[in-house]
């Protein structure tokens, strides 16, 4: 009987154990230079009008975040990625996305960031980076370029 108690009060503390290790982990800050890092820590993204690809004064803002944290993890490199919303051709879609993801990284580029540290990529509306209904606010979600850090 006391073997049993034994056996159960040990279990309850492993479960208790692991846990406390995994809320330390969830809670846990991502290291710095990663992925996680710029994910979590700088927007990745900004966002465009309808058929557009110029960059407004809050995306050069970001972007500004962007460079200074590739400036300080100067080992990281990075994929833009161009997206569009679902409206218009495919072949439209993907000379979009690509302006979009162009326009990200000269300004990148413009501000710093080595040449070889960006590659672009356009999805145009092929892989939205957000699903929802069909309307303006999924829209303006897929209308995007990221960069996404390898």
């Amino acid at each position: 009987m006391i073997a049993l108690l034994s056996t159960v009060v040990l279990l309850s503390a492993c479960e208790t154990g692991d846990k406390d290790v995994q809320e330390v982990n969830a809670t846990k800050a991502p290291i710095p230079g990663s992925a996680d890092d710029f994910k979590t820590n700088i927007k990745d993204r900004v966002f465009f009008a309808l058929n557009k690809s110029k960059l407004s004064a809050a995306d050069m803002a970001v972007l500004k975040a962007q460079a200074d944290w590739f400036k300080m993890y100067p080992q990281t490199t990075a994929m833009v990625e161009g997206h569009a919303d679902p409206r218009g051709s495919r072949e439209y879609n993907l000379a979009l996305g690509n302006r979009r993801a162009a326009a990200v990284a000269a300004e990148l580029k413009r501000m710093g960031v080595g040449h070889d540290r960006l590659k672009t990529i356009s999805y145009g509306k092929d892989k939205p980076p957000v699903e929802g209904p069909a309307g303006e606010a999924t829209w303006a979600q897929q209308r995007v370029a990221i960069t996404v850090v390898n």
